[in-house]
């Protein structure tokens, strides 16, 4: 599983003491200790999403010392976040802070021992093999089914393990997927429900002790997988319901289809990009609409800044333009070109704006 070569490996304790100190809790714990916890240190971790389930995990991958965190998320921080979105505050959310950006900040205050990489992108087809390849170990923390068996396909392909997680309501669901070994998620579900048929936490809400059952339960997968005990990887897929005192395991350990077209037959649909055509996607209860060109440009924000004060109302960071024409619509502009459309779920309306606004 591992990519790195840990056989002449130093000791978490030899290698620094400030990392001795800092860890000396997690050293004590048998099942870790010092070749653990020098595995951990060695190690590279992606995290798809930044959200609810993503900050609990990002915090305890960095927190444990986890040697290199890429935080990917297409979003930024806003007042609804706050409930339960961990690592965030007011004055990211007043800013419209993307959350690959504040949580990187504030998990390097955290810990300056780790590697963190944030990266303000939508996760697709174009770009998964790129961003999830060169790490141990794929963590969920997405909201988007679509997107999951877009992760499932690049740890088939790539044989790096990852490992499922979901909530929503007072519910929640987790799944480790190791290739070769246990079934995938393909096998389980078949392929992605069609959009807007499941509960989202933007249609359903949310409450934030089941965001931190789950990811929990997902980092201490992770730490299992990444200092090697795979006797103790939990071979079940975990269900709970924490409001009605509900809980089950599922064993999936046989569930495995040799016929599956994914990890069983190596067929990686979620992976084929439809070439010629823009993403436009649909945000299910959020009344907004994204639009993702097929081939990413290079806008100087501050430029489109100024194009736009005559036509309406601008708020502009380092990261993120937002442009109000009217007070029921706003457009938020990424630099690649990406465009969130806030205030319709029409996509024809939402291109509409794109066409006339930015004329592509």
């Amino acid at each position: 599983m591992n990519n790195h070569d840990h056989a002449n490996e130093p000791t978490a304790a030899s290698a620094s003491p400030a990392a001795a100190e800092r860890y000396s809790r997690q050293l004590l714990f048998a099942p870790i200790g010092e070749q653990g916890q020098a595995r951990l240190m060695q190690s590279r971790v992606a995290i798809v999403g930044m959200g609810a389930l993503g900050t609990v995990l990002a915090n305890h991958m960095v927190r444990a010392g986890v040697g290199f965190v890429r935080l990917i998320d297409r979003d930024f921080v806003e007042a609804s976040n706050l409930q339960r979105q961990m690592l965030y505050d007011e004055a990211d959310a007043d800013a419209s802070v993307p959350k690959a950006m504040a949580a990187a900040k504030r998990l390097q205050e955290a810990n300056s021992l780790v590697t963190l990489e944030p990266v303000v992108a939508d996760l697709h087809a174009a770009n998964a093999e790129s961003l999830l390849t060169g790490v141990d170990l794929i963590l969920d923390g997405t909201d988007n089914f679509a997107v999951r068996f877009l992760i499932n396909d690049v740890s088939l392909k790539h044989g790096i393990p990852w490992i499922y997680g979901g909530a929503v309501s007072s519910r929640g669901v987790s799944m480790t997927v190791v290739p070769g070994e246990t079934p995938c998620l393909r096998c389980m579900f078949g392929q992605a429900p069609a959009q807007g048929t499941t509960e989202t936490c933007d249609t359903a809400g949310v409450i934030g002790p089941i965001i931190h059952t789950v990811a929990s339960h997902q980092a201490t997968e992770a730490f299992k997988l990444l200092v090697g005990a795979h006797a103790q990887l939990n071979r079940k897929m975990i269900h709970w319901d924490l409001w009605y005192n509900q809980h089950a395991a599922v064993d999936v350990s046989k569930a495995r289809k040799a016929d599956c077209p994914a990890c069983g037959q190596g067929h990686y649909e979620y992976l084929q990009q439809e070439a010629g055509e823009d993403t436009i996607q649909t945000l299910c209860g959020r009344n907004s609409v994204q639009i993702q060109p097929v081939v990413p440009a290079s806008f100087r924000l501050a430029d489109w800044a100024d194009k736009w004060k005559p036509l309406g109302r601008v708020e502009l960071n380092p990261f993120l333009l937002k442009f109000h024409p009217s007070d029921n619509m706003t457009l938020v502009l990424f630099s690649d070109g990406r465009l969130l459309v806030q205030g319709t779920d029409d996509p024809v309306t939402a291109k509409s704006l794109y066409s006339r606004y930015i004329g592509m």
